[in-house]
């Protein structure tokens, strides 16, 4: 069995195991990264022969770092990398490049409508009928999405949203609530088969489907990193937010992964405090008094345009992994129409948790 991870922010680690008799065998653990001593890859190896095939990553990192000699010194890779690619290996997990990725990158569209989308896509992912797809938004309005789970009158004031004119809808996905206007925002969603996740926890996915935004963005000069378990910073402050939703395949059956990001080009920090109730516990917890201090424009950090930012965030993944163009199918937008109209354009959904 074979299994790949790009430790988030590092290197490759390539593992090749087998399970017999339900504990590994004839592991060998190979990559790009760097590893002093030499004998310290042997470590490694030795550490996880023999240990039981159902030791989760955290368990075969300890192996990893009892048996290490001391002064080892590891760059790009970490024990927990390798236990996360043990485990994707056993799982039989697969690699970016192992799907022809979609584009679909079109015209704006209303806030319930891309609410909607993003189920329809996804779903259909997860039936095999649409390969794995990046979809870059363009907002038709400005919108404040709030998760899954959050109570809308405690996220939102109503009236201030009213006063400026800004839709409230309420998305599949949890996490917080995002405050987004068409030329100030930059928002994408991944709808990924679940095997490409195999074998990473919850919080490690969050970071390992956002790599290749981290590399767009150190390549626009800007270190960004994970800040867990679905923000997005610099030391400049936070510039993004993720969120996702498992959605079950046909019939219980493997399924796929709803993973999106909105990010800040600019904000009208006054608006957002007018339309979101953000709580003195909420600002605390990211380490500042200040609500305008928690989000740092990518405009300014880059000095582009925002159709730029965009350019060359596609322009990196498809660098990485291949992209062709595509769209969304007269099924697909059919579908999709009808749920923004009798689900995310409704107040029984908007409002389910009042």
């Amino acid at each position: 069995m074979h299994g790949e991870y790009k430790v988030p922010g590092g290197k490759l680690v390539v593992v090749d195991v087998e399970s017999e008799d339900g504990v590994l065998r004839r592991v060998r653990v190979a990559g790009d990264f760097f590893l002093e001593p030499d004998e310290a890859l042997d470590a490694v190896n030795g550490a996880l022969e023999g240990a039981p095939a159902d030791t989760d990553a955290a368990g075969l990192a300890a192996r990893i770092d009892a048996a290490l000699p001391p002064g080892t010194v590891m760059y790009g890779l970490t024990s927990e990398g390798v236990g996360v690619a043990v485990r994707r290996a056993l799982a039989h997990a697969t690699d970016w490049t192992d799907y022809d990725w979609q584009l679909i990158h079109e015209g704006p569209q209303a806030p319930a409508l891309h609410m909607a989308l993003d189920e329809v896509l996804t779903a259909e992912v997860a039936a095999g009928r649409r390969p794995p797809t990046l979809r870059v938004w363009e907002w038709g309005a400005p919108a404040v999405i709030i998760g899954s789970f959050q109570s809308l009158r405690n996220e939102v004031d109503a009236e201030g949203a009213a006063r400026h004119g800004i839709e409230v809808v309420r998305r599949i996905s949890g996490g917080g609530a995002m405050f987004v206007e068409p030329g100030n925002t930059i928002t994408y969603s991944l709808s990924v088969p679940e095997a490409l996740v195999q074998g990473l926890s919850f919080q490690d996915s969050y970071a390992y489907l956002d790599d290749w935004v981290l590399g767009a963005l150190g390549d626009m000069g800007i270190r960004a990193w994970y800040q867990a378990l679905n923000d997005i910073a610099t030391d400049q402050g936070k510039i993004a937010g993720a969120a996702q939703k498992r959605v079950v395949g046909p019939g219980g059956g493997p399924g796929a992964v709803l993973h999106h990001v909105t990010m800040s080009y600019d904000i009208d920090a006054d608006k957002m405090l007018e339309v979101l109730r953000i709580g003195r516990e909420k600002l605390s917890d990211k380490g500042t008094r200040s609500a305008k201090k928690r989000v740092d424009p990518l405009r300014r950090q880059t000095g582009l345009a925002r159709e730029a930012v965009i350019r060359r965030m596609i322009e990196s993944f498809d660098g990485r992994y291949g992209l062709t163009a595509g769209k969304v199918t007269g099924e697909e937008l059919a579908r999709a129409q009808e749920l923004a109209r009798t689900k995310f354009g409704g107040p029984e959904w908007t409002a389910r948790v009042p």
